[in-house]
């Protein structure tokens, strides 16, 4: 493809699903990338069809994934916002249809299935991407940097967490779903909280691993704490939790010359959900209130969060779609590699887990 013909093409793209995933993340950040035409939405329920044409006028909406494979003679790209069980089999109809695919997290339920994906895209030449999008939240983006300038030094420990009070499931299908099914905090928050410990330290096992189901509803898990031994000799405490009614840190690193303590959790998906834009010029901008706090020679020093960049994954996707796709030397923004590596790790999680009992 020549840089013209990129530059005047459109990836033609379908969502499929229209809950949290497709109608916060997915679907708005599409639309605000001149690269995409946001084209096909999916889902079943009328009521979000309504939405999904009251937002994106224009827009074609359609019952189910069938529905939009039938249409993929006029599509380049399906991303899937479904729940996790479906994702293996309609990533795999998408990928034999001609269909680049994002696959939102957890990329499977099985790290055999994921790598099974890989190997199909592979094949059949064709773009396959997870989407970790919390990658680009401001306050990893910030942590992220202090350890790039080795702000405290040698990390010897890193917590992360996920806390939420949630004392009531409220998606049906998260109500029914079991650990096979995709279901419980390991799969939903813990694919997040391990992809970022694996990018920010490097390889890493599980050592000690505690899964519980506190609410009287809940089938898999909703309360986790993992503990990880990075090669690099970190030890990552990850904690998921949903009925949490009092937050700790959402991190805290503590390193050879200093300490890293950060609360709250970024603001691009609420800002979102409350009818905000990609486009706006205070989207990703966390108060100044919540700024984290660098410690060093018995110092405390506010840290202005970094600005939230979630477009950040659909930039980078379309630079390589329209570089050539698989052919293009151009890197995927989150490597499908990456995701089954998370899912090997969660897979070792279940297994102590069962031991302990």
């Amino acid at each position: 493809m020549t840089g013209t013909e990129a530059a005047q093409r459109t990836i033609r793209t379908a969502v499929v699903g229209y809950g949290l995933a497709g109608s916060v993340f997915h679907a708005p950040l599409i639309a605000a990338n001149g690269d995409y035409s946001l084209d096909v939405i999916a889902t079943s329920d009328a009521g979000r069809q309504a939405a999904a044409t009251t937002s994106f006028p224009g827009v074609k909406t359609v019952p189910d994934a069938a529905a939009v494979l039938d249409l993929a003679d006029d599509l380049d790209l399906m991303v899937l916002g479904t729940p996790p069980a479906t994702h293996h089999p309609l990533a795999k109809a998408a990928l034999e249809a001609g269909l680049d695919v994002v696959v939102d997290k957890p990329f499977a339920v099985t790290s055999a299935q994921g790598q099974e994906l890989i190997q199909l895209a592979e094949e059949l030449g064709r773009v396959l991407a997870v989407f970790q999008n919390r990658r680009w939240d401001g306050d990893y983006l910030t942590l992220r940097k202090l350890l790039e300038v080795d702000a405290v030094g040698t990390v010897t420990r890193f917590e992360s967490r996920f806390e939420r009070w949630s004392p009531m499931i409220a998606k049906v299908w998260k109500a029914r779903a079991t650990a096979a099914d995709g279901g419980g905090a390991l799969f939903d928050l813990g694919s997040h909280l391990i992809d970022q410990a694996l990018q920010l330290f490097g390889p890493a096992g599980v050592v000690h691993a505690e899964l519980r189901a506190r609410r009287s509803d809940e089938r898999a898990e909703d309360d986790v704490f993992l503990v990880l031994r990075h090669e690099s000799g970190v030890l990552s405490h990850l904690t998921m939790n949903m009925l949490c009614a009092q937050q700790a840190p959402r991190f805290r690193v503590l390193g050879s010359v200093g300490g890293f303590t950060k609360h709250g959790v970024d603001p691009q998906e609420p800002y979102i959900a409350a009818g905000g834009s990609p486009l706006d010029a205070e989207y990703g901008v966390e108060a100044p209130e919540w700024a984290g706090l660098l410690g060093r020679d018995g110092h405390l020093d506010a840290l202005p969060t970094e600005r939230g960049a979630y477009p950040e994954f659909y930039r980078l996707l379309a630079e390589k779609i329209l570089d050539g796709g698989t052919a293009s030397q151009l890197p995927l923004p989150v490597n499908p590699e990456d995701a089954v590596e998370v899912l090997k790790l969660i897979e070792q999680a279940r297994e102590l887990a069962a031991m302990a009992r």
